[in-house]
């Protein structure tokens, strides 16, 4: 027996089309000591471009050289020559000690862009520990628009320095009309250590 709608066959004896809004892997790339991981479009078969209408970075076990660090992330216009889109920011999060019984969420203002050129920040600091590393993803909306600016939002789990987890959520915008062309993922200070991330187009969405 088969499924129709809108004269489309989407199930067909038992078998199921799940293709509208799926995700398509674009490009792994995989940290070994990394000043950054960058995806540029046209370079190594990455894609940025009218293809996909959201862009998802999968951040996997992101672990730093150094202490007390920040992950972030920058945008390019030009093919990854500068890094350095006006940004508009806003940041909350939740943490919990290992030891301690209470919770908190906050709003972290000190993490906002208003219009700031330099980095977006991910997380709070990061450890180094070699069992401490931040997991996330990083959505992107339509970066090829030349009427929007570019969208984005985060969700972050990171192992604090002082043995905290915190769970950090910013939205905000790349403040442009131009094609979003590249991205890299950085330190605040130092390098990456070793990590993934998987750059993902979603269809049809």
């Amino acid at each position: 027996m088969a499924i129709i709608s809108n004269a489309v066959t989407i199930a067909d004896a038992g078998a199921f089309s799940a293709s509208l809004g799926s995700m398509t892997l674009i490009k792994t790339l995989t940290a070994s000591n990394s000043a950054n991981l960058s995806f540029v479009h046209g370079s190594s078969s990455v894609v940025f471009n009218d293809t996909y209408p959201i862009y998802v970075f999968k951040l996997i076990n992101m672990h730093p050289v150094t202490d007390n660090v920040q992950l972030m992330h920058n945008g390019s216009i030009d093919a990854g020559s500068n890094y350095n889109i006006a940004k508009t920011t806003t940041t909350f999060e939740g943490e919990k000690a290992e030891g301690s019984d209470n919770g908190t969420l906050n709003y972290i203002a000190s993490h906002d862009l208003a219009q700031g050129t330099g980095g977006a920040k991910l997380t709070y600091n990061c450890g180094n520990d070699n069992d401490q590393s931040l997991s996330g993803e990083l959505m992107l909306f339509n970066p090829s628009s030349s009427t929007f600016v570019k969208h984005f939002t985060t969700v972050v789990s990171n192992s604090h320095n002082s043995n905290y987890v915190k769970n950090t959520y910013t939205a905000g915008y790349y403040n442009t009309t131009s094609d979003l062309d590249a991205f890299k993922f950085f330190y605040s200070s130092g390098n990456i250590d070793s990590g993934i991330i998987k750059l993902y187009g979603i269809k049809d969405s």
